[in-house]
């Protein structure tokens, strides 16, 4: 069996979906242009997780929930193909696809989906939930995107202006959005929590502005490494921190509760405008 299933859009739009940890790991518009950075240096061998690309984080973002886990196991776990046709690709992971209860201590009974569809500018991510069991089951969750740029001290994020977030680099201590633009000129880590539906990532050098609309995903963090982290980051290239910055939309704080036999989804789409002409 193929490890990983290519999408195509008659528009000339790519992308490319692992079954290892469901993960995209490049989405090409129209245009050619590649949108999602990826290491050099990433290992696609289980269990360890894709570096780069859009790791799924379920059934825990970061340490937010009971798992030792960090960001849970659906990132470094082995999906199947649901539904597959031409600009679409649909995977799916249940609770009864693998140990996980011995594994890594989770007891919920469920079934995970995640839907890529693209177009020729856009690429639209829905993820859905089903509890399957018999209890109510807990859990954060995030779309651990990887955007590319041509140069993270340049690029900024649009729409978090005033918006409170926990600084993971501070103990998570809650504080403020005091500029109407983030920039990157040094290692970012936060969690911004009860955001604005649509933010954006504006990449002057790469003259191109991705704009990030969500659904039923709250919460947003922005975050990039520098260079310190880089070069401790095994899978991640000394420099490569220049090329990327991960604006990753997710439900973090408070977790979602699922009752039995209900359905939660969740919807992202993320939209490229190339060639533009940027202050």
């Amino acid at each position: 069996m193929d490890d990983k299933v290519h999408i195509a859009h008659p528009s000339g739009a790519r992308a490319c979906v692992y079954l290892h940890g469901a993960h995209l790991t490049s989405w090409k518009t129209a245009s050619g242009q590649e949108q999602i950075f990826l290491s050099k240096e990433a290992v696609f061998k289980p269990p360890k997780a894709i570096r780069g690309g859009v790791p799924i984080c379920f059934p825990q973002f970061s340490d937010f929930g009971p798992l030792e886990t960090s960001h849970g196991f659906a990132r470094n776990t082995r999906w199947s193909i649901f539904e597959r046709e031409g600009d679409t690709v649909v995977l799916k992971l249940t609770s009864e696809d693998d140990n996980f209860l011995e594994k890594f201590g989770c007891e919920d009974s469920f079934t995970l989906s995640v839907r890529y569809t693209i177009t020729d500018f856009q690429l639209f991510t829905r993820i859905t939930v089903t509890n399957t069991g018999g209890e109510e089951m807990a859990y954060t969750t995030a779309l651990h995107t990887y955007f590319r740029v041509e140069d993270v001290t340049k690029a900024r994020v649009e729409g978090l202006y005033r918006v409170g977030y926990l600084d993971s680099l501070d103990g998570r201590v809650m504080k403020t959005e005091e500029n109407p633009c983030i920039s990157i000129s040094e290692e970012v880590d936060r969690i911004y929590l009860s955001t604005p539906p649509t933010v954006r990532l504006v990449d002057p050098i790469g003259k191109r502005v991705l704009t990030i609309e969500k659904y039923n995903l709250p919460d947003i963090v922005v975050w990039n490494p520098w260079v310190d982290k880089a070069r401790r980051t095994g899978d991640l290239g000394d420099d490569e921190y220049k090329e990327m910055l991960c604006v990753e939309t997710g439900c973090i704080k408070p977790a979602i509760k699922l009752a039995p036999g209900t359905v939660w989804k969740a919807e992202q789409i993320v939209t490229s405008k190339n060639n533009v002409s940027i202050p």
